[in-house]
């Protein structure tokens, strides 16, 4: 019996040129299942962790259904990010708007494309209280996550609707020193998530941000970004009255179940073009660095909040059928 393993996009398939005899047949049926699973295990565990878009038969890594094989934290009922079903969200009187302090405040920090996103470090004393949370938190970092060209790339959706890029503000209380300090705490962190929209016009606001991604395009790729303040890249506070609470976790490993995560309705403009400047960014083996976004995890029994004024969706809808009814008119086919 002549037979050999043929590379395809499934990364192989067994062919044979004869037919085999009875006892090769036999032998063969022993020890598929052996070398499948040693393939396998070669295919999903060699490797750091990566995202599917990173994944193929020449870089084999444990894409985002195998996390666990990198951290077995990934793998925990309480995981991130999430599908928000507006309809199935609770209203929390305690969410009021938070509170931010030095936010206006511009500071210096340097940009860097750490491989898998690209990150800002906060060096100077931001915070946010309120809106239930349950002690004061400072900011540590942000960083985003998107799709290609503008695509479908947010982490969190909403009633199934995935946004072309997410920013994460990530806080830890104010009385921690360091990040790792702080993931041990279940409520040691807060990460703000903010959705992005494509817009007609340029957001003059991310100007200094999208110009440092051209001179960081290769992973470890590192530029300092001109004075910017927290605030130039999110709503205003009174368009942040409307978001979303629920209990999870980091969305890359450690997926460490530490967050306090509050998701904002109200998404950002950027242009198309804009958006597209982050595709151009590179993964560490030169591919473009996009589709950074972990898929949706599921509930497990957790209860999503919103903010008193955060609108369920299908509400507008149902309304306009309630006066339709109410005033004995018909709707358009």
């Amino acid at each position: 019996m002549r037979s050999h393993w043929k590379k395809t996009s499934h990364c192989v398939a067994f062919s044979r040129s004869s037919s085999p005899r009875r006892t090769d047949m036999q032998r063969l049926i022993f020890i598929l299942p052996v070398l499948l699973a040693s393939f396998w295990t070669t295919c999903t565990e060699a490797g750091d962790w990566c995202y599917q878009s990173q994944f193929s038969c020449d870089h084999q890594c444990n894409a985002p259904e195998k996390w666990d094989h990198a951290n077995k934290e990934c793998a925990g009922q309480y995981q991130s990010p999430i599908n928000i079903v507006t309809r199935k969200t609770l209203k929390d009187e305690r969410l009021t708007p938070l509170q931010f302090k030095n936010y206006q405040q511009t500071f210096r920090s340097s940009i860097k494309n750490n491989g898998h996103s690209v990150q800002v470090g906060v060096p100077h004393l931001s915070t946010i209280s309120g809106g239930g949370l349950p002690s004061n938190y400072k900011a540590v970092q942000f960083h985003l996550h998107w799709g290609k060209d503008g695509g479908p790339g947010s982490e969190h959706t909403v009633d199934g609707e995935q946004y072309p890029m997410e920013l994460h503000i990530v806080h830890m209380k104010s009385h921690y020193t360091d990040l790792t300090t702080a993931l041990r705490d279940p409520e040691g962190v807060a990460v703000l998530g903010f959705f992005y929209e494509k817009s007609n016009s340029a957001n003059r606001k991310y100007d200094s941000i999208i110009n440092a991604l051209r001179s960081i395009k290769a992973t470890n790729g590192n530029t300092s970004v001109p004075p910017i303040s927290l605030a130039q890249l999110i709503p205003s506070e009174q368009n942040m009255t409307s978001y979303y609470r629920y209990k999870g976790s980091l969305t890359t490993p450690s997926c460490s179940e530490s967050v306090i995560w509050t998701v904002f309705e109200n998404p950002i403009p950027l242009s198309l073009e804009q958006l597209k400047t982050f595709s151009e960014l590179q993964f560490p083996d030169g591919k473009p660095l996009t589709g950074n976004f972990r898929p949706v995890q599921p509930l497990n029994g957790r209860q999503v909040f919103r903010s008193g004024s955060a609108v369920i969706l299908a509400s507008s809808a149902l309304l306009l059928a309630a006066m339709v009814t109410a005033l004995g008119l018909s709707l358009p086919n």
